[in-house]
């Protein structure tokens, strides 16, 4: 099961997550790290 959740913030910024139900710590570390330089 997946979700991709997406908000924008005050700035008109679209923010992303993207869940699965098994838990996997290189993807987690991937997907912040791709966040942070998207989003500062």
């Amino acid at each position: 099961m997946h979700y991709l959740w997406r908000a924008v913030d005050q700035e008109g910024e679209v923010l992303e997550s993207y869940v699965t139900r098994i838990r996997d710590k290189k993807a987690a570390l991937r997907f912040m790290k791709k966040a942070l330089r998207r989003h500062g």
